[in-house]
């Protein structure tokens, strides 16, 4: 892979104000325990943990952050938690964030992903503290053509699945926003994150490939694929966030120039099919297997999608650290070691140490 920048930019989020909505969920965990071990203050907004096993729980950043369970949907409180905190960095993960689920209620999907995200912007609006906001939305934001190459940032939005839906509309509020109230704050650095399927340690999901199989695994039983053949940007955890990071960096030193959206995944060359991601994982647990179930998947689900990342590439200087091979070693490892009495703290706190050497 492409060596990416220095770290440096990590130390601008020390002692520094940043608040994470989304926090209890996969990504957001992740997030918000990088930014504590930086050094950061960091409140986090999000609803529970929906998985009785999560992440965020066995990291215990409930007590080593501020904590906040609320409702992206409640714009009141949104707004005075925001203005009450008076963060600098804002990163806005809090979602629905599957698309099978956004099947089953679609008008959830659009409340947290639509409004949840007008209530966030509008909380921004109102609170002068904010110097940089990254608001991730994702790559299914995009009218998904089942191209051969990736999208860029300027292709067309849409969405076929409510939740596809819900991430071009939420692209489309920030824009109005960004055109219509930020535009005139020449020190807010405001911008968009849309990031491919990422996978690591800490995601029990329900209807994503690697959970799936850990609980599989864990409960030997086969792991079944509904979409054996459909391919996907895989990456870990850590290479859209670091990519945020240093957007948020970027966005705070020099607010005009980074306002805009960015992709952030892995060059086509390791793009891999599902069938192979659970092949992988099973074999470094060795022992499971793998049944594939005809017919299983009745909604519309894309079998190709990936993002040009030029753009990140050449002005960001963001570039993956880690290959396809070494994401899923990475992953396997984690639910390993977690499975085997390793603390999740611990096994986090080493895998941030293996990707950011730089940290001490």
């Amino acid at each position: 892979m492409g060596k990416m920048v220095t770290t440096e930019f990590l130390s601008t989020f020390a002692g520094r104000r940043v608040m994470v909505t989304g926090h209890t969920g996969f990504k957001g965990s992740w997030l918000a325990f990088l930014l504590k071990e930086i050094g950061a203050e960091v409140l986090g907004y999000a609803l529970p943990a929906e998985q009785p096993v999560s992440h965020f729980a066995a990291l215990g950043l409930a007590k080593s952050i501020r904590h906040v369970e609320a409702d992206v949907r409640d714009g009141a409180r949104l707004a005075e938690t925001m203005i009450g905190f008076r963060p600098e960095f804002v990163f806005h993960l809090a979602a629905q964030a599957l698309v099978r689920p956004s099947y089953a209620d679609p008008k959830t999907t659009f409340e947290t992903n639509v409004m949840g995200s007008v209530n966030l912007l509008d909380a921004v609006r109102q609170c002068e503290s904010v110097r940089s906001l990254v608001y991730i939305t994702s790559d299914k934001c995009y009218e998904n053509l089942e191209w051969v190459w990736g999208y860029r940032e300027n292709d067309r939005l849409g969405g076929h699945d409510p939740y596809s839906a819900s991430k071009a509309a939420a692209e489309i509020v920030f824009s109005a926003y960004a055109r219509s109230f930020f535009a005139h704050r020449p020190e807010l650095g405001a911008a968009t994150a849309r990031a491919g399927n990422v996978i690591g340690g800490g995601d029990w999901a329900v209807d994503r490939i690697v959970p799936d199989c850990i609980r599989a695994i864990g409960s030997d039983k086969p792991v079944v694929l509904r979409n054996p053949n459909a391919t996907r940007p895989w990456q870990h955890v850590l290479e859209p966030l670091a990519g945020y990071l240093l957007l948020a960096a970027r966005l705070r030193e020099q607010p005009m120039t980074y306002s805009s959206a960015w992709n952030f995944g892995p060059p086509s060359s390791e793009v891999r099919t599902v069938l192979e991601v659970a092949e992988r994982i099973v074999g470094r647990f060795g022992r499971g297997s793998i049944v594939i179930e005809p017919g299983a998947a009745k909604q519309h689900e894309a079998n190709l999608l990936q993002l040009n990342c030029d753009k990140a590439n050449q002005l960001l200087g963001w570039r993956p650290r880690w290959n396809v091979e070494q994401t899923l070693t990475a992953t396997a490892d984690w639910y390993k070691a977690v499975m085997d009495g390793t603390e999740a703290s611990m096994v986090t706190h080493q895998q941030l140490r293996n990707y950011f050497p730089e940290l001490k």
